[in-house]
Protein backbone atom coordinates (compact mmCIF):
# COMPACT_ATOMS: atom_id res chain seq x y z
CA UNK A 1 0.00 0.00 0.00
CA UNK A 2 0.92 3.45 -0.63
CA UNK A 3 1.23 6.14 1.88
CA UNK A 4 -0.69 8.61 0.18
CA UNK A 5 -3.63 5.92 -0.26
CA UNK A 6 -3.50 5.08 3.31
CA UNK A 7 -5.30 5.96 6.12
CA UNK A 8 -2.32 6.28 8.44
CA UNK A 9 -1.60 9.44 5.65
CA UNK A 10 -4.69 11.10 6.96
CA UNK A 11 -3.73 10.24 10.47
CA UNK A 12 -0.19 11.69 9.70
CA UNK A 13 -2.32 14.83 8.44
CA UNK A 14 -4.55 14.95 11.80
CA UNK A 15 -1.45 14.62 13.77
CA UNK A 16 0.27 17.68 12.64
CA UNK A 17 -2.65 19.66 12.85
CA UNK A 18 -3.28 18.78 16.35
CA UNK A 19 0.43 19.39 17.20
CA UNK A 20 0.61 22.57 15.14
CA UNK A 21 -2.34 23.69 17.17
CA UNK A 22 -0.52 22.07 20.79
CA UNK A 23 2.09 24.52 20.38
CA UNK A 24 -0.07 27.56 19.64
CA UNK A 25 -1.89 26.53 23.04
CA UNK A 26 1.14 26.06 24.92
CA UNK A 27 2.47 29.26 23.47
CA UNK A 28 -1.01 31.19 24.51
CA UNK A 29 0.14 29.77 28.03
CA UNK A 30 3.56 30.56 28.10
CA UNK A 31 2.31 33.77 27.26
CA UNK A 32 -0.09 34.19 30.57
CA UNK A 33 2.10 32.33 33.01
CA UNK A 34 4.98 35.12 32.06
CA UNK A 35 2.41 38.04 32.52
CA UNK A 36 1.52 36.83 35.70
CA UNK A 37 4.71 36.49 36.62
CA UNK A 38 5.54 32.52 36.92
CA UNK A 39 8.64 33.62 34.78
CA UNK A 40 9.89 29.60 35.58
CA UNK A 41 6.76 27.93 35.23
CA UNK A 42 6.68 29.84 31.52
CA UNK A 43 9.66 28.14 30.45
CA UNK A 44 8.98 24.71 31.25
CA UNK A 45 5.77 25.56 29.45
CA UNK A 46 7.71 26.30 26.30
CA UNK A 47 10.09 23.83 26.33
CA UNK A 48 7.17 21.57 26.26
CA UNK A 49 5.50 24.39 22.86
CA UNK A 50 8.83 23.93 21.47
CA UNK A 51 8.59 19.66 21.59
CA UNK A 52 5.24 20.09 20.25
CA UNK A 53 6.94 21.99 17.39
CA UNK A 54 9.22 19.55 16.47
CA UNK A 55 6.23 16.64 16.91
CA UNK A 56 4.81 18.22 14.12
CA UNK A 57 8.04 18.57 11.92
CA UNK A 58 8.33 15.10 12.01
CA UNK A 59 4.59 14.62 10.56
CA UNK A 60 4.89 16.86 8.54
CA UNK A 61 8.60 15.09 7.36
CA UNK A 62 6.66 11.88 6.79
CA UNK A 63 3.56 13.37 4.76
CA UNK A 64 6.19 14.76 2.54
CA UNK A 65 7.45 11.67 1.25
CA UNK A 66 4.49 10.36 0.51
CA UNK A 67 4.70 11.63 -3.17
CA UNK A 68 7.14 13.13 -4.73
CA UNK A 69 4.88 16.31 -6.26
CA UNK A 70 3.80 19.08 -4.02
CA UNK A 71 1.46 18.14 -1.88
CA UNK A 72 -1.39 20.92 -2.42
CA UNK A 73 -4.15 19.89 0.26
CA UNK A 74 -5.11 17.25 2.18
CA UNK A 75 -8.62 17.59 4.04
CA UNK A 76 -8.84 17.01 7.76
CA UNK A 77 -11.55 15.98 9.16
CA UNK A 78 -11.15 15.72 12.90
CA UNK A 79 -11.48 17.44 16.13
CA UNK A 80 -9.08 19.62 18.22
CA UNK A 81 -9.42 21.20 21.78
CA UNK A 82 -10.52 24.75 21.85
CA UNK A 83 -11.41 24.82 25.52
CA UNK A 84 -8.19 27.10 26.73
CA UNK A 85 -9.41 30.21 27.70
CA UNK A 86 -6.85 33.22 29.81
CA UNK A 87 -7.01 31.18 33.42
CA UNK A 88 -3.54 29.93 33.76
CA UNK A 89 -5.26 27.33 36.40
CA UNK A 90 -8.02 26.05 34.00
CA UNK A 91 -5.33 25.57 31.05
CA UNK A 92 -2.93 23.25 33.13
CA UNK A 93 -5.78 21.30 33.37
CA UNK A 94 -6.71 21.30 30.13
CA UNK A 95 -3.49 20.65 29.01
CA UNK A 96 -3.07 17.58 31.32
CA UNK A 97 -6.18 16.08 29.59
CA UNK A 98 -5.29 16.80 26.10
CA UNK A 99 -2.09 15.23 26.57
CA UNK A 100 -3.59 12.45 28.38
CA UNK A 101 -5.95 11.87 25.83
CA UNK A 102 -3.66 11.91 23.11
CA UNK A 103 -1.02 8.97 25.00
CA UNK A 104 -3.92 6.89 25.64
CA UNK A 105 -6.22 6.84 22.77
CA UNK A 106 -5.56 9.11 19.85
CA UNK A 107 -2.00 7.82 19.33
CA UNK A 108 -2.18 4.16 20.18
CA UNK A 109 -5.03 3.97 17.51
CA UNK A 110 -2.62 5.86 14.91
CA UNK A 111 0.15 3.56 15.77
CA UNK A 112 -2.15 0.17 15.57
CA UNK A 113 -3.30 1.84 12.11
CA UNK A 114 0.24 2.28 10.86
CA UNK A 115 1.64 -1.04 11.96
CA UNK A 116 -1.72 -3.32 10.36
CA UNK A 117 -1.08 -0.44 7.11
CA UNK A 118 2.74 -1.80 7.02
CA UNK A 119 4.21 1.32 7.78
CA UNK A 120 6.16 0.21 10.53
CA UNK A 121 8.73 3.14 11.13
CA UNK A 122 5.49 5.64 11.31
CA UNK A 123 3.93 3.34 13.75
CA UNK A 124 7.10 3.12 16.06
CA UNK A 125 7.32 6.78 16.03
CA UNK A 126 3.58 7.61 17.33
CA UNK A 127 4.97 4.66 19.83
CA UNK A 128 7.59 6.45 21.10
CA UNK A 129 5.63 9.98 20.54
CA UNK A 130 3.47 8.47 23.20
CA UNK A 131 5.89 8.29 25.67
CA UNK A 132 6.97 11.86 25.05
CA UNK A 133 3.28 13.16 25.61
CA UNK A 134 2.79 11.00 28.58
CA UNK A 135 5.52 12.97 30.01
CA UNK A 136 3.96 16.31 29.15
CA UNK A 137 0.46 15.13 30.70
CA UNK A 138 2.96 14.27 34.37
CA UNK A 139 5.01 17.90 33.66
CA UNK A 140 1.14 19.91 33.49
CA UNK A 141 -0.62 17.51 36.39
CA UNK A 142 1.73 18.41 38.77
CA UNK A 143 2.11 21.98 37.76
CA UNK A 144 -1.86 22.11 38.16
CA UNK A 145 -1.58 20.29 41.78
CA UNK A 146 1.27 22.19 42.92
CA UNK A 147 -0.77 25.32 41.63
CA UNK A 148 -3.95 24.81 42.95
CA UNK A 149 -2.80 23.29 46.06
CA UNK A 150 -0.57 26.37 46.92
CA UNK A 151 2.57 24.34 46.69
CA UNK A 152 4.48 25.63 43.86
CA UNK A 153 6.70 27.52 46.01
CA UNK A 154 6.23 26.01 49.40
CA UNK A 155 7.25 22.95 50.35
CA UNK A 156 6.89 20.80 53.58
CA UNK A 157 10.49 19.94 53.59
CA UNK A 158 13.66 22.36 52.68
CA UNK A 159 14.29 22.44 48.73
CA UNK A 160 17.17 24.11 47.06
CA UNK A 161 15.77 27.36 45.26
CA UNK A 162 18.12 28.69 42.56
CA UNK A 163 16.85 32.09 40.74
CA UNK A 164 16.91 31.91 37.03
CA UNK A 165 17.67 35.37 37.07
CA UNK A 166 20.91 35.46 38.55
CA UNK A 167 21.67 32.05 39.86
CA UNK A 168 21.31 32.74 43.70
CA UNK A 169 20.56 29.81 45.51
CA UNK A 170 19.09 29.03 48.98
CA UNK A 171 17.83 26.35 50.84
CA UNK A 172 14.47 26.16 52.92
CA UNK A 173 10.60 25.34 52.66
CA UNK A 174 9.66 28.40 50.72
CA UNK A 175 11.21 30.25 47.82
CA UNK A 176 11.95 33.38 48.37
CA UNK A 177 9.66 36.49 47.93
CA UNK A 178 12.42 38.41 45.85
CA UNK A 179 15.69 37.68 45.05
CA UNK A 180 18.15 39.14 47.39
CA UNK A 181 20.83 39.67 44.39
CA UNK A 182 18.93 40.52 41.57
CA UNK A 183 15.53 41.63 42.68
CA UNK A 184 13.23 38.99 40.69
CA UNK A 185 9.84 38.13 41.64
CA UNK A 186 9.06 34.53 42.97
CA UNK A 187 8.16 33.27 39.52
CA UNK A 188 11.79 33.23 38.85
CA UNK A 189 12.43 30.49 41.36
CA UNK A 190 13.12 27.18 39.58
CA UNK A 191 10.17 25.31 39.97
CA UNK A 192 10.30 21.01 41.99
CA UNK A 193 9.14 18.63 39.61
CA UNK A 194 9.07 15.24 40.16
CA UNK A 195 11.71 13.26 38.15
CA UNK A 196 9.34 10.85 36.37
CA UNK A 197 7.64 14.19 34.34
Amino acid sequence: MKLIDSKTYLNLAKSYAGESQARNRYNFMEYGARNEDYVAMAEMIQQVAYNEFNHARMFYSFIQTACSDTITNIDVCSGYPFREKWNLLDNLKFAMEDEENEATTIYPAYAKTAQEEGFTDIANFYKNLIQVENCHRMLFEQLYNQMKSGTLYKKSNPVKWKCQGCGYEHTAKEAFSVCPICQAKQGWAMLKIEDNA
